[in-house]
């Protein structure tokens, strides 16, 4: 599956007119280049607009296509990973992404969270960061109306539903609140990367000469911790820690 050029309207916003049609006109060629079979043709062509510093969800998932038509599989799941930072529930890119996970080597069971937590995560990952902090307002509005209305109504009946509403909103605030602050660091934070090198031994230090930890492979996504020097700090979704060399991961 390809997206159209309409997709790629993003760079007639972000650029001038000229640099625009350019994109465009590049991004038409890759999707020629795909149809024909030409896979690295056509992820120059994507490549050589992410050059000239635009990007797209669309963007990023046609080239990921291309990678995986080409057996990249480091590379076609940052894509892909990179497309889902910029459309986080696009169905197609999420499919594609399931696909080629099942490629690589690793199978790491991520450690077991608690059950509101796994909840809350549920919820960030299905509803938009714009959508949470619009829930968010209304639940703060009809907060303050109930308890200002409290002072406004004399009828019993009308304040106990004015009660039910505020202790409701006041009760979905917390959680909401907590949603909220977890897209919008998410939204910043570029701390997930993907494992590059076919094979990587990490090692419990910044030191290619201490104690090897564990051997990732091709493909794994991680999280960066730290970093010294050449060395990259890596989390593992089970929680193991180790040290690799930054040009073994790349950043999402």
């Amino acid at each position: 599956m390809q997206r159209t050029f309409f997709h790629i309207l993003f760079a007639i916003v972000c650029s001038g007119s000229v640099l625009a049609q350019t994109a465009v006109d590049e991004f038409e060629r890759g999707n020629v280049f795909y149809r024909d079979g030409k896979y690295d043709q056509a992820a120059a062509s994507y490549e050589s607009i992410l050059n000239q510093g635009l990007a797209s969800s669309s963007l990023y998932f046609n080239l990921g296509n291309c990678y995986y038509r080409m057996g990249k599989i480091a590379p076609t799941i940052l894509a892909y990973e990179r497309a889902l930072r910029l459309q986080p529930n696009d169905a197609d890119t999420k499919h594609n992404l399931a696909l080629v996970n099942l490629k690589t080597l690793d199978r790491i069971e991520p450690l077991p969270e608690l059950f509101f937590i796994e909840w809350l995560r549920s919820f960030s990952a299905v509803v938009p960061l714009h959508t949470t902090a619009r829930i968010f307002a209304a639940c703060w509005l009809l907060l303050f109306a109930s308890l200002s209305a409290f002072y406004l109504l004399a009828n019993p009946t009308a304040l106990r539903l004015l009660r039910g509403f505020a202790i409701a909103s006041a009760i979905l605030l917390i959680p909401l609140a907590i949603v909220l602050v977890t897209q919008i660091v998410d939204s910043r934070n570029r701390s997930d990367a993907v494992i590059t090198a076919s094979v990587v031994t990490a090692r419990t230090s910044p030191d290619a000469q201490s104690v090897d930890a564990f051997v990732a492979h091709e493909g794994l996504k991680v999280k960066l911790s730290d970093a010294v020097g050449e060395w990259m700090k890596i989390v593992l979704p089970d929680g193991k820690v180790g040290w690799v060399r930054m040009q073994d991961c790349e950043r999402i």
